[in-house]
C-alpha cells in the first residue's frame, strides 16, 4: 500500500488555539509539511483545489512547484484538479511545466468540483459542470498524448493542428478520477482505463463501497483486465498515538470545532460524537493497532492500493503532529506495505524502464 498526505489548504482559526496564520504563513506551512512527508518516507503529497472560503488552494500547480523545488523523491498529486473550471489548454501548460520541473513526479486526481462560488467566479453551474469536466478531461488527455491536436468542443474555441508547449516529461500521465458520489466520474474513469480515487470522507463506508464496486463492474464491461483496476481512498481524520484513549482525547476538540463549522454552514450531522466518528467513519484516530485494523477492514471492501491522510496539523502542536506522522510510518505503514501489493507512484513508474499504469 502507498500513502499520500493531502491538504486542501484551509485558512481559518486553529480549532484549539484560535490563532489564525497569514495566507503567506499558511502556504509556507504546506511546503514545510511536504518536506516533512518526504523526510518521513511518505509516498506522495497532494494539494487540493478550491475557489471559496475557507480555502486558499486556488493554484495547485504553483504550490506543487514550490514543493518540487524542496523535495526530490515524493510523488506530487492534485486532490482534486477541478477541470470543469479550467481551460484545458492552460491546465496542460501548467501541469506539463510542473511535470518537467519535478522530474516526472506528477499525478493528477481530477473532479468536477462542488463549491457554490464557482458559479460566480467561473460561470460554471451544477447543470453544466459534469459535461465541462468530461470535455476538459478528453482535451487535456489528447494534448498530453499528442504533439498536435485538432479538436472541436462545446465550451472553448476549437483547435487546428495546435501544438501545446512545453511537451511533458512523462509519456503517459496517470490521471485519477476523484468521486464522492458521482457515477458519471466512475463511468469516465472506467471507459478510459483510468484509476478511481474515492473521497471516502463524509459518510460511513457503504456508499463509497457501492461506488467502488460499480467502478469495477464498469471497468470490466469496457473490456479492461479486472486485475488492472486501480483504486485509492481518502480518510476523514488522522491522529495516531501509542494509546487509543490519548488519541481520542487529543482529537476531541478538533472534531467538535469541525462540527461547529458544519452546523454554521447548515451541513447535516453524520456522526453524533467523536467516539461515533472514530468508530464508523474512515478516520484513522487511535493506536497503531486500531488504525491498522481499520485500514485492513476498509481494504476488504475497496481493494484499494493508496490512501490519503491529512497533511495538516490543525489543532495539534508541532510535536504532536510530527509524532503522529512518525508513528504511522514506523508502526502501521510497514505492515500495510508488506501485506497489500501496490503499484509505484510518480517517477517510480518509469524507474524499471517500463511504464507501470
Amino acid at each position: 500500500m502507498k500513502f499520500l498526505l493531502l491538504t486542501l489548504i484551509t485558512h481559518q482559526p486553529d480549532p484549539v488555539t484560535g490563532a489564525t496564520e497569514s495566507s503567506a504563513q499558511r502556504l509556507r506551512r504546506v511546503v514545510e509539511n511536504a518536506r516533512l512527508a518526504e523526510e518521513l518516507g511518505y509516498d506522495g503529497f497532494a494539494v487540493g483545489e478550491r475557489h471559496e472560503d475557507p480555502f486558499i488552494s486556488a493554484a495547485p500547480p504553483v504550490v506543487l512547484s514550490n514543493i518540487a523545488a524542496v523535495t526530490s523523491r515524493i510523488a506530487l498529486f492534485t486532490g482534486v484538479t477541478t477541470l470543469s473550471l479550467l481551460d484545458p489548454v492552460r491546465a496542460f501548460e501548467d501541469y506539463s511545466t510542473l511535470d518537467n520541473l519535478s522530474g516526472g513526479r506528477l499525478e493528477l486526481i481530477i473532479g468536477k468540483g462542488n463549491g457554490t462560488a464557482q458559479a460566480k467566479l467561473f460561470h460554471v453551474t451544477a447543470q453544466d459542470q459534469w459535461e465541462r469536466n468530461r470535455e476538459a478531461y478528453e482535451l487535456f488527455r489528447r494534448l498530453w498524448d499528442s504533439d498536435e491536436v485538432t479538436w472541436v468542443g462545446r465550451f472553448r474555441p476549437s483547435l487546428t493542428e495546435a501544438r501545446a508547449l512545453p511537451r511533458p516529461l512523462q509519456s503517459r500521465l496517470r490521471i485519477w478520477h476523484g468521486s464522492a458520489t458521482s457515477r458519471d466520474s466512475v463511468e469516465l474513469a472506467a471507459r478510459y482505463g483510468d484509476p478511481l480515487f474515492s473521497a471516502n470522507v463524509t459518510n460511513p463506508i457503504e456508499p463509497y463501497a457501492e461506488l467502488v464496486a460499480h467502478y469495477r463492474e464498469r471497468w470490466a464491461a469496457y473490456g479492461h483486465d479486472p486485475a488492472q483496476a486501480l483504486v485509492g481512498a481518502g480518510t476523514a481524520g488522522f491522529y495516531v498515538a501509542p494509546r487509543s484513549q490519548d488519541a481520542v482525547q487529543v482529537y476531541r476538540p478538533i472534531f467538535e470545532a469541525r462540527q461547529s463549522v458544519a452546523r454554521k454552514h447548515g451541513l447535516p450531522t453524520v456522526f453524533a460524537s467523536v467516539e461515533d466518528f472514530v468508530e464508523r467513519s474512515s478516520a484513522l484516530v487511535g493506536s497503531p493497532h486500531q488504525v491498522l485494523e481499520k485500514v485492513q477492514r476498509y481494504h476488504e471492501r475497496f481493494g484499494h492500493e493508496v490512501i490519503h491522510l491529512s497533511a495538516d496539523g490543525d489543532g495539534l502542536s508541532e510535536r504532536q503532529h510530527r509524532a503522529s506522522l512518525t508513528l504511522f510510518q514506523s508502526a502501521v505503514a510497514p505492515v500495510l506495505r508488506e501485506g497489500i501489493v501496490s503499484r509505484p507512484l510518480g517517477a517510480q513508474r518509469y524507474r524499471s524502464g517500463e511504464l507501470v499504469r
